[in-house]
């Protein structure tokens, strides 16, 4: 056996995917054609890897998009919620607010139809102390001063009261040692408030304290001289 024929031919290796391992890319035939692969195992294996590098691209877009899609319908669902917060807190404080001005002009209308009545009610306190108050007279009376009651009407100044300058009207005024301070003696025209508005002072006489008087500085010396 000659050298020659021992000698085996090297084995050739070519590369013949499509796809570029470094790359990613695919390749280009060197000739500027295309290059007919027989099939095989190889050539099935570059179209997978073709098909798949082809197939991820649209796929990382998609999914990239749909993020971009999901956070911007979060930012418009958060900027909606805040909304309808903002209006809910200003529609309650536009309910409370009407009905404050509602309960309002209602206790000044009760209270200007009560005003009107004091009058009639000064009559019947009148009547009552004459002793005219009878009958069916005082049956009506007494449901109307109980309904003005009810409605918020309230009677006040009696005798024996600390005076009170905010709803008190002084018209006479005396001293006494028998008080410890400004007292309401006698009333002479009762006074009426509405809820918290006093809508008529009380008309009263006011007794202030007075100092007992020391007993006379002569009288005091001939007591001693005795």
């Amino acid at each position: 056996m000659s050298r020659d024929e021992g000698e085996q031919e090297p084995v050739v290796v070519r590369d013949r995917r499509r796809i570029d391992p470094e790359t990613g890319q695919r390749r280009v035939p060197e000739d500027g054609g295309e290059t007919q692969v027989a099939e095989s195992m190889s050539g099935t294996l570059d179209e997978e890897l073709l098909q798949q590098a082809e197939q991820a691209a649209p796929q990382e877009d998609s999914g990239a998009g749909q993020d971009g899609a999901q956070a911007a319908l979060q930012q418009q669902v958060d900027e909606l919620t805040a909304d309808l917060k903002r209006v809910t807190a200003e529609y309650a404080n536009y309910r409370k607010r009407v009905e404050r001005d509602r309960e309002a002009v209602i206790s000044t209308a009760k209270a200007g139809v009560a005003s009107d009545l004091l009058t009639v009610l000064d009559d019947v306190e009148r009547a009552e102390a004459h002793g005219d108050l009878t009958g069916a007279f005082k049956a009506v009376t007494d449901k109307l001063i109980a309904s003005l009651g009810s409605a918020g009407l309230e009677p006040f100044g009696a005798e024996g009261d600390e005076f009170d300058p905010s709803v008190h009207e002084a018209v006479q005024h005396a001293t006494s040692p028998e008080v410890s301070g400004p007292t309401v003696t006698t009333v002479l025209r009762r006074g009426y408030r509405f809820d918290d508005r006093v809508l008529r002072p009380a008309m009263v006489a006011v007794t202030d304290h007075e100092p007992a008087a020391e007993p006379a500085a002569d009288e005091a010396d001939g007591s001693a001289q005795g």
